[in-house]
C-alpha cells in the first residue's frame, strides 16, 4: 500500500505537469486545428529564462529567500514565453491559416528545431543545474514521502486549471474563444476579432508552458536545450487521450497519463526485477497513444470542435 500511494503521488505530479502543457496544445488546436509542435520548446525557454533570472538575482541578492527567487524567475519567464509565442504565431502560423493542413504542421516542426538551436547557442548544449529553492526535506504522507516542491506542483496546477476553466466558461473572452473555435468567419461578423482571440490563446498557452517549465526545472533540478521535446510529446499524447480540442479532456488526459506512467514504471519495474522500470516509463506514454488512436481516435471525452463550413 505504501508503494501504491507513493506511485499515485508521483503520478499526480507528472500528470499535473502534462495537463498544463496539454492545455496549450488543445487550446490552439480547438481554434486553429493546428498542432503546435513548438509548444514544448516554449516550455524550455521558460525554464532557461527562469534559471538565468534566478542566477542573476542570487549574484546580486545572495540573502534573498528561495521562494522569492522562484516567483521572480517565473514572473520573468511568463512574459518572455508569451512574446516568443506571439512572434511564432504572427510570423510562422498566421500566413498559413488558409494553407493545406500539412504546411502549418511542417512549419511547426521547423520552428521547434529553430528554437532548440537558438537555445543551444544562448545557453549551451550542456545540462545546467537548477538550484533547489524550496525546502527539500521529505514529508511523510500515509507511508509515502513527498517534497514541498511536488506538493506545490499539484496545488498550483489545480488552481491554474480551475482558473482557466472559469475563464473559458464564465467570461466574455471565453465566449469569444468558443465562438472563434466554432467558426471564425461568423464570429468576426458578430463583432469578435479572430486575430486578437487567436493571439491571446497563444499567449495563455505560452504562460501555462512557462509555469510548467519552471515546475519541471524545480522538480528535477536540471534544464537543457532539449528538455521540452519529450514532455511536449507526452502532453500531446495526453491531449489526444482526453480528446484534443477539449479543455477538460486535456486535464483528464494529463492526470491519467501521469498515473499510467508512474504505476507502470513502479509495478512493472518490480515484477521484472528492475529490467523495465523508470528508465522505460516513456514507453508507457506512447503505448497509450497508439491504443487511443486505434481504439478511440476522438479521445475519452470526444472532440467538441465542430467542422467548419
Amino acid at each position: 500500500m505504501d508503494t501504491f500511494i507513493q506511485q499515485i503521488l508521483n503520478g499526480l505530479v507528472l500528470g499535473s505537469l502534462y495537463s498544463l502543457i496539454a492545455l496549450g496544445y488543445t487550446m490552439v488546436y480547438g481554434i486553429l486545428n493546428l498542432i503546435n509542435f513548438a509548444h514544448g520548446e516554449v516550455l524550455m525557454i521558460g525554464a532557461m529564462t527562469a534559471l538565468s533570472t534566478i542566477m542573476l538575482l542570487k549574484a546580486h541578492f545572495p540573502d534573498a529567500p528561495g521562494w522569492l527567487l522562484l516567483v521572480a524567475g517565473t514572473a520573468v519567464a511568463i512574459p518572455v514565453c508569451v512574446i516568443v509565442s506571439l512572434i511564432i504565431e504572427r510570423v510562422a502560423y498566421r500566413p498559413l491559416r488558409n494553407a493545406p493542413r500539412l504546411a502549418p504542421l511542417i512549419t511547426a516542426i521547423g520552428v521547434s528545431i529553430t528554437l532548440q538551436t537558438l537555445a543551444m547557442m544562448i545557453w549551451g548544449r550542456n545540462y545546467l543545474t537548477f538550484p533547489s529553492l524550496l525546502p527539500s526535506d521529505p514529508l511523510s504522507f500515509l507511508g509515502a514521502t513527498v517534497t514541498v516542491t511536488k506538493l506545490l506542483v499539484i496545488a498550483l496546477s489545480a488552481v491554474i486549471m480551475l482558473g482557466l476553466m472559469l475563464l473559458v466558461n464564465r467570461t466574455k473572452l471565453g465566449r469569444a474563444m468558443r465562438a472563434t473555435a466554432e467558426n471564425p468567419r461568423v464570429a468576426g461578423l458578430m463583432g469578435v476579432n479572430p486575430n486578437y482571440v487567436i493571439a491571446l490563446t497563444f499567449a495563455i498557452g505560452a504562460a501555462l508552458a512557462a509555469v510548467a517549465g519552471v515546475m519541471i526545472a524545480a522538480t528535477y533540478s536540471v534544464v537543457h536545450f532539449y528538455m521540452g521535446f519529450i514532455p511536449g510529446l507526452k502532453a500531446f499524447t495526453a491531449a489526444v487521450l482526453g480528446g484534443i480540442g477539449n479543455i477538460p479532456g486535456a486535464m483528464l488526459g494529463g492526470i491519467l497519463l501521469g498515473l499510467i506512467e508512474a504505476l507502470g514504471a513502479g509495478y512493472i519495474g518490480q515484477l521484472t526485477g528492475g529490467v523495465f522500470g523508470s528508465n522505460y516509463q516513456d514507453v508507457f506514454a506512447f503505448i497509450v497513444l497508439c491504443m487511443v488512436l486505434i481504439l478511440r481516435p476522438s479521445g475519452l471525452l470526444g472532440e467538441r470542435v465542430a467542422d467548419r463550413a
